[in-house]
């Protein structure tokens, strides 16, 4: 990697089976990315022990994860991709960077807050249930993201704060130490809208409406002919803008392909039976091939472990160089 070259970082939460709303707004977007683009890519095992108290379950969601990137085409010249834990140094920095990370910056995360306002909420303690993980959270983030020396951050929207604490975190440690980190920079994903789920609210594993992304073509089929609609009948024209069957063909399609569906449900004759045969075909098109290989990854559990030992291989001597650096200025 190139000295003039920009880090890009980014993690993903093993914390569920992705669906089509992940891959809509984030996986998809990475993929693409990886093609031109040098990118550390983790799976973010640690980061999900504040929510998930199974191993067996981290691991899956792990080997689904991984699976899923490769079988969609993830380059894996161009990413590094590798689980979180398996780089021992992210726990060793952790730890450095309490010590100058003030408690004040911790009380302001979202994610606390969130956990608090819903426990007042709740008539519950104000901590009831927020452990230490959920509450430095963001701790861990700034070490994943300062580890690799990262420059450029893809988030979403609600996670631009977790970038700005590592470089809130970086400047503490450079003020105290000289300066030991650059400052990473927050990139705001492309907006991609509401992913609706079956029921036309956002696509949700907490609302159960979601649409498995490698699911078999029968449950495919069955879950897309579960989509909520009016009670147009098939001669009435209808408003593609409020039709989840559109919202989601149009993340699917090509240009000319949205534009003929939106004129066949302003037009008229078609029922919403119809339009969901046809959103069932271009999504199983698209992901068929991917979905024989996911299928044939998760089969081979031993080739994902070998997948992600490579990555971790590469992303090693970075995170060693990185932390003999910050120890050598904080304990001589």
């Amino acid at each position: 990697m190139s000295s003039t070259e920009k880090i890009v970082l980014t993690g993903i939460k093993p914390t569920g089976t992705p669906h089509v709303g992940n891959y809509v707004g984030a996986l998809k977007p990475l993929i693409e990315q990886s093609q031109t683009q040098k990118t550390f890519m983790f799976i973010a095992d640690l980061h999900a022990l504040n929510l998930i108290h199974d191993a067996t379950q981290i691991k899956q969601h792990t080997y689904e994860i991984t699976a899923m990137l490769v079988a969609l085409g993830l380059n894996l010249d161009n990413a590094i991709l590798f689980r979180q834990s398996d780089i021992d140094e992210i726990y060793q920095l952790n730890t450095l960077l309490t010590n100058v990370t003030p408690k004040g910056l911790m009380n302001r995360a979202h994610s606390y807050k969130a956990a608090m306002d819903k426990n007042i909420a709740n008539g519950d303690d104000v901590d009831a249930g927020i452990n230490m993980g959920l509450y430095t959270y963001p701790i861990l983030m700034s070490a994943d993201i300062l580890l690799y020396n990262s420059d450029i951050v893809p988030v979403g929207a609600d996670q631009k704060q977790h970038v700005e604490f590592a470089r809130d975190i970086a400047g503490y440690f450079n003020h105290i130490y000289g300066e030991t980190f650059k400052l990473p920079t927050p990139v705001i994903g492309r907006d991609t809208g509401l992913i609706p789920g079956l029921d036309g609210r956002k696509m949700s594993k907490s609302y159960d409406n979601t649409i498995p992304l490698m699911a078999p073509e029968k449950e495919l089929k069955k879950k897309i002919m579960r989509i909520i609609t009016d009670s147009k009948t098939p001669e009435e024209a209808k408003d593609p803008d409020e039709s989840t069957i559109y919202q989601l063909y149009k993340h699917f399609a090509s240009e000319t392909e949205v534009a003929e569906f939106a004129e066949m449900f302003r037009a008229g004759g078609m029922g919403y039976g119809t339009a969901k045969t046809i959103l069932f075909e271009k999504i199983n098109s698209v992901l068929s091939d991917a979905r024989m290989e996911y299928e044939r990854l998760m089969a081979n559990t031993d080739e994902i472990e070998q997948i992600l030992k490579r990555g971790a291989e590469r992303a090693k001597p970075v995170a060693m160089e990185t932390l003999a650096r910050v120890k050598k200025a904080m304990l001589g």
